[in-house]
């Protein structure tokens, strides 16, 4: 109970608030554009870019709710309403009954070709062209080190 707090400086405060700003800026405006212009949720290109990220478009339930900092819940609801859609599909794991993956289908593979196009236009423009290469660099290196630090920490 006797700790100290250490306090944000102001330099520090600012920092951190204009990049929680900035990840709910930039968060909002590219969900509000895939959305309008695809048809896809940003949580739903999320799930697809984790699927497209694997060679077999499958990912297990847990280690894509993991992956995502998604509870169990938001992840049986999300891939549910997904799989009504037809952009995924549930598979019972042969090798542990109580495991299940997540398999990207054709619609949905068609869906995340359609939004990519335009969300990495979008990034571009509101983004990646606002920085030098080597913020860029820098910015990369802080956000590996940061991710690290809370793969450490996974509770």
């Amino acid at each position: 109970m006797g700790e100290t707090v250490r306090w944000l400086t102001p330099e520090e405060q600012r920092a951190w608030r204009g990049f929680v700003r900035l990840h709910e800026r930039l968060g909002g405006r590219l969900g509000r554009l895939l959305q309008s212009e695809s048809r896809v949720s940003p949580a739903d290109f999320a799930v697809l870019v984790h699927l497209t990220d694997t060679p077999q478009g499958r990912r297990r339930y847990q280690d894509l709710a993991r992956a995502l900092e998604w509870e169990k819940s938001r992840m049986s609801h999300h891939i549910a309403r997904m799989a009504g859609r037809g952009l995924v599909v549930r598979e019972e794991c042969a090798e542990d009954a109580r495991g299940a993956f997540v398999v990207i289908t054709d619609a949905g593979r068609a869906a995340i070709e359609a939004a990519a196009p335009r969300h990495v236009q979008a990034v571009r423009d509101l983004f990646v062209d606002h920085v030098t290469p080597a913020e860029l660099r820098v910015l990369a290196e802080v956000s590996e080190r940061v991710l690290a630090k809370l793969d450490e920490d996974t509770v």
